[in-house]
């Protein structure tokens, strides 16, 4: 019998670098964007900016920042020809593993109520 490795997501730090592809997925699914210069202020700031890509393809991303015990959720998307597959959640625990090894106890966020998929995700 022969096994056959598929590759993985990877989380890797934002950099600038990225920002153009980030943009792109930020763009499309949202009518109401984060601006480039929202992500180069988080990425100034110090807040955590992950990126999940397979191979060479952005996947999605999310910012978060952890002060005092707390976790903000800033930004969590998944480009939309790769949602509902699971990356939400992958991402979503990432972030909170990241949020507990930096101290946090609790991890807040925000979501539109018209963002029915981001409303189910956070349920689960």
């Amino acid at each position: 019998m022969s096994a056959v490795l598929k590759s993985a997501p990877r989380l890797a730090p934002m950099r600038d670098g990225a920002l153009a592809e980030v943009m792109a997925i930020e763009s499309a699914i949202y009518t109401h964007p984060w601006t480039r210069g929202n992500f180069g202020d988080s990425l100034r700031a110090g807040y955590q900016c992950w990126i999940w890509r397979l191979g060479d393809e952005l996947l999605g991303y999310f910012v978060l920042l952890v002060a005092a015990g707390e976790g903000h959720l800033l930004n969590l998307s998944v480009a939309a020809v790769r949602q509902r597959s699971g990356h939400g959640s992958a991402l979503l625990q990432e972030a909170m593993r990241l949020a507990r090894s930096r101290g946090a106890l609790h991890v807040f966020l925000e979501v539109r109520p018209s963002n029915l998929g981001a409303k189910a995700l956070y349920s689960r």
